[in-house]
């Protein structure tokens, strides 16, 4: 069963005619998403969580790890969507369309009206195609609205992509991010999920963990006035391609 969102804003599904956000429902969601999923542990190649190897490890990334974990269902900073394309037939996890991955947001400050988009995983099936750039104008266009038009009224959007991934890298351009910096970023593993992973090539310090891992990371950010300066537009036209 899927606990009630503890996010710090009051948030609901959004869509077009081509994508629909909506509340990840670990019943509803989570096993098709884990079944398309196993067979490409490259999709967890840049993040700091998977692959998974059974249902149950992955559920309990929301649901057993603890409050400050980007992914637990705890977290007050953290919310994530389920990627429907509805531009697919009706299926059991969305009578709107097809499962084609997942999206966040993370590291959501309330104080400063800011977050991270994050946890983006566009499923195999679905990649190359409308659903990325269709699924982060969405979360833009929820983030940077008003609340009293429905939004979330963020006045800052970031994004961070590993230099081993200049694919995340691309699209955070394209939807009109600015590159800000070059940040060395640690990540700690356990239980051997470091193995595989994509590093950032060099020699890590002495003494490091075997089980850690170290890559070079892009920082993006993306203002409120930016966005109403001209990427509201552009981010509408790269999402009717």
């Amino acid at each position: 069963m899927t606990p009630p969102s503890t996010f710090v804003f009051p948030i609901h599904g959004i869509s077009n005619d081509r994508v629909k956000l909506a509340p990840l429902d670990l019943d509803r969601h989570l096993e098709t998403f884990f079944r398309l999923s196993v067979p490409h542990p490259d999709l967890y190649a840049h993040m700091p969580m998977g692959p998974f190897e059974t249902l149950a490890e992955f559920k309990s990334e929301f649901l057993d790890r603890p409050s400050n974990h980007i992914l637990s269902f705890s977290n007050p900073e953290s919310f994530a969507f389920a990627i429907i394309d509805k531009t697919r037939p009706a299926s059991l996890e969305d009578p709107e369309g097809e499962l084609a991955g997942t999206i966040s947001f993370i590291r959501t400050s309330a104080t400063h009206l800011c977050t991270e988009i994050g946890f983006i995983v566009i499923l195999p099936p679905y990649q190359r195609s409308h659903v990325a750039a269709n699924t982060v104008g969405l979360a833009l266009q929820y983030a940077f609205q008003s609340s009293e038009s429905g939004g979330l009224g963020f006045r800052r959007v970031h994004w961070q992509a590993s230099t081993t991934n200049p694919a995340s890298a691309k699209l955070a351009e394209k939807m009109g991010f600015e590159k800000i910096g070059l940040t060395p970023w640690h990540m700690r593993f356990v239980n051997g999920k470091a193995k595989g992973k994509v590093g950032n090539g060099k020699v890590p310090p002495p003494e490091t963990d075997p089980q850690d891992l170290w890559r070079d990371t892009f920082s993006f950010t993306l203002a409120w006035d930016q966005w109403e300066k001209g990427v509201k537009e552009r981010v509408e036209r790269v999402m009717e391609r």
